[in-house]
């Protein structure tokens, strides 16, 4: 018998595992956790915000940090004294950290107080005392850790220290203390650091008296310092005191400001106010820790809502709930129609109202779109990708989901965009730049054969306005219809503005000695040169037609492509030729968009956000005026000049005004879109249960072809196993025989 029961054991253990692997498929399917989620299954009814990434934000660190990718992380971390209403219209501050709006008085040269409403002529100084709310705390960090003795545990760190140390979270310890006035002064005095080179130094130097005197003090306190030690990073600021910037007490610091300036209250509800312990500076800046990635950077340290716990920038960035966060509560009243639209109902409630937030690294728009209908990303920007699965235009030009959508429950917030997405021209170049009739007449041919028109239909599916100047819409001294147009550029027709012919713009080349885009003077074809960064198939869709625009014009454009970080650099360093870039406003004024052709605000010379380099200056006359006016007719016509200098000199091609089209599922609340404001994610909330009912349902495998494909499988061995069966069964007989 023992040869018999081994020779039957082949086929009942194929047969076992055929039926194993069926009930393994049939109790999958019965999982509740759907198959494709990206996410752990321990996260499914977790307070989790779900987003993505395109690439690593370059600066964390509020005196360096300026761009869009960038604040999605310092605006939720760092905390200005001042912010924006969440819900109230038009866009009105309020306290933050400050106990209370911060209302200026005025000095004249000799130091004399003046009255309110004096002329602003007659005021040399306008002084901010700004007091801050007891009890504030910042979020744990290995910088505030201390001993028994009070003594800092990682402030002097050998390399030896460090030989186990990778990431921040590796330090065992942390600590947390009150945030005081003197970090905020700490923080203003970091904007003239010699080493961080803060993209508003040039505009603070003009207002913030002795900022211009503190950057060179601190420059050669800095040089005498990396002389007598090599090795040592730190320049305390605390050593060094600034004029115009001084702590009164505990919880009150003063700010000097030249002049009339009332801009600078929107100033203070941006990062680049916010608060900086000496003790993190000191931490970051040790021998060893930026060659680990372990750098403000990478880890910023704040007393907001969230913090940022892992920065990977290959995988995920993750922030977490501040546990020492001070409370703040959602507003109780907005403007009106906000309470008919639920946006009133966590009135009150403490703030954030998530308590974790994760972006994934999601470098193509597909993918991100497809996890989005999944139910895998909570809210989603509308590619042109997926633009006609998103929305449908009527007849009257009205925009609204589609069917499949709105089935869904998704719904859609839009609204012109106060920003502007344009092409520069380095002004410093000998080729485009420069205020000579050539160049400027190049520019100007250049600005009339790049059809925005073409572009915005084309790649935003309509989404967008042509730019006629710098100013977006909603901003004062924006001016609507034929007195807003840009003469250089288009034509006033019955229909509107229509863009000159591209003929217009071949007589202007010929007529800067390029007819045919050949040099007069060489012969030789005219070649230009574009920088952009990405790499993704929108992205070279669209650099071909930015090419096709100049092939107009006989003009030879050669890409140079590049990552976003190495292209910050081309800029500072001035070696780009033509450039795109765009600007989102910091605060509803004027001002914030006239200040990025304003010649002391230039990106080579002052590190500014001048991209272009463009110095004229009569328009740097008038921006010195407007910047302290107050709206009106005589501001008004200010800006009109400006802006007419601007279109003769053509330093931009104005491109266009984007508009925001968000999507968002019915499980996320409190998605009013608020444009200035850039800490609005701790107002968010997330119903958990409903978003994991619905990635069941949406997320349901198919599992009865892997089913219909085993029993295939059973059947097509069946007749197999039966004749082995049948052919064993006869060898026993006939031993037994």
């Amino acid at each position: 018998m023992e040869p018999q029961q081994l020779l039957i054991r082949a086929p009942v253990t194929r047969s076992a595992w055929i039926a194993g692997m069926l009930a393994a498929i049939a109790l999958a399917a019965c999982s509740e956790h759907p198959w494709n989620s990206p996410y752990p299954a321990q996260q499914a009814d977790q307070n989790i915000l779900y987003s993505s990434f395109s690439e690593r934000p370059k600066h964390l660190d509020p005196a360096q940090s300026y761009s869009s990718n960038e604040v999605v992380f310092t605006g939720q971390i760092y905390e200005p004294p001042l912010q924006y209403h969440f819900l109230k219209r038009p866009y009105q501050l309020e306290p933050l950290t400050a106990a209370r709006l911060p209302a200026p008085y005025y000095l004249d040269q000799a130091g004399r107080r003046l009255a309110a409403d004096s002329p602003a002529a007659d005021i040399a100084f306008s002084v901010y005392d700004i007091e801050i709310k007891p009890g504030i705390r910042y979020q744990p960090h290995a910088a505030f850790a201390r001993n028994a003795q009070g003594r800092y545990l990682y402030h002097e760190l050998s390399g030896a220290d460090l030989d186990r140390i990778n990431t921040l979270a590796d330090f065992a310890e942390t600590g947390s203390r009150e945030l005081v006035a003197a970090d905020y002064v700490y923080q203003i005095k970091r904007l003239a650091h010699p080493r961080l080179h803060s993209p508003i130094f040039g505009l603070m130097s003009e207002y913030i008296d002795g900022l211009q005197e503190y950057a060179e003090t601190l420059e050669q306190a800095d040089r005498q310092q990396q002389s007598r030690q090599a090795q040592q990073l730190f320049l305390d600021l605390r050593d060094y005191p600034l004029s115009g910037v001084q702590v009164l007490d505990r919880y009150r610091y003063r700010v000097k400001i030249r002049g009339k300036y009332p801009q600078f209250l929107y100033w203070l509800a941006m990062p680049f106010f916010a608060p900086l312990p000496w003790e993190a500076e000191r931490f970051y800046s040790q021998p060893g820790m930026s060659e680990r990635n372990i750098t403000l950077d990478w880890y910023p340290v704040g007393t907001g809502p969230y913090m940022l716990t892992v920065n990977n920038p290959n995988r995920q960035m993750i922030m977490q709930r501040n546990p020492n966060f001070h409370g703040e509560r959602y507003p109780r009243e907005g403007e009106a129609g906000d309470r008919e639209a639920g946006l009133l109902a966590d009135a009150g409630r403490p703030l954030p109202l998530i308590d974790t937030v994760i972006y994934s690294l999601e470098k193509e728009n597909i993918p991100t779109w497809n996890k989005f209908l999944q139910g895998y990303y909570d809210a989603s920007g509308v590619s042109s990708d997926s633009f006609d699965q998103a929305i449908q235009i009527g007849s009257g030009g009205d925009i609204s989901l589609t069917p499949e959508l709105r089935e869904k429950g998704i719904q859609l917030n839009t609204a012109v965009a106060t920003s502007i997405s344009y092409m520069g021209f380095n002004m410093l170049d000998p080729v485009v730049g420069g205020d000579s009739e050539r160049a400027r007449l190049l520019r100007q041919a250049i600005a009339i054969a790049m059809d925005y028109e073409e572009l915005i239909s084309i790649f935003a599916n309509g989404r967008g306005i042509p730019a006629q100047g710098p100013l977006a819409p909603g901003i004062f001294g924006y001016r609507e219809g034929q007195a807003g147009i840009n003469p250089y550029v288009y034509n006033w027709s019955g229909r509107g503005p229509q863009r000159k012919p591209v003929e217009e713009a071949r007589r202007l080349l010929a007529k800067a000695g390029y007819p045919d885009g050949r040099d007069v003077e060489t012969g030789k074809p005219l070649a230009l040169y574009f920088d952009t960064t990405g790499g993704g198939p929108d992205d070279a869709a669209r650099l071909n037609w930015i090419r096709k625009q100049f092939a107009k014009l006989d003009i030879q454009l050669q890409i140079r492509n590049t990552d976003y970080n190495r292209f910050q650099d081309k800029m500072l360093k001035g070696t780009a030729q033509i450039f795109q870039w765009g600007w989102n406003a910091d605060y509803p004024d004027p001002e914030n968009f006239l200040f990025l052709l304003y010649g002391n605000n230039g990106k080579v010379e002052h590190n500014g956000e001048n991209a272009a380099n463009y110095r004229n200056a009569e328009f740097d006359r008038l921006f010195e005026r407007m910047k302290n006016m107050e709206n009106g007719p005589e501001r008004q016509q200010v800006i009109d000049r400006m802006v007419e200098i601007l279109r003769h000199d053509a330093p931009w091609v104005f491109g266009f005004h984007p508009k925001q089209f968000v999507l968002y599922h019915d499980w996320y609340h409190n998605a009013k879109t608020n444009l200035m404001a850039n800490n609005g994610l701790k107002y968010r909330r997330i119903d958990p249960q409903l978003r994991e009912q619905k990635r069941q349902a949406w997320n349901q495998p198919v599992v009865w072809p892997l089913g219909v494909l085993g029993l295939l499988l059973v059947l097509a061995m069946l007749p197999a196993v039966i004749a082995y069966r049948r052919h064993e069964n006869q060898r026993v007989q006939a031993v037994q025989s």
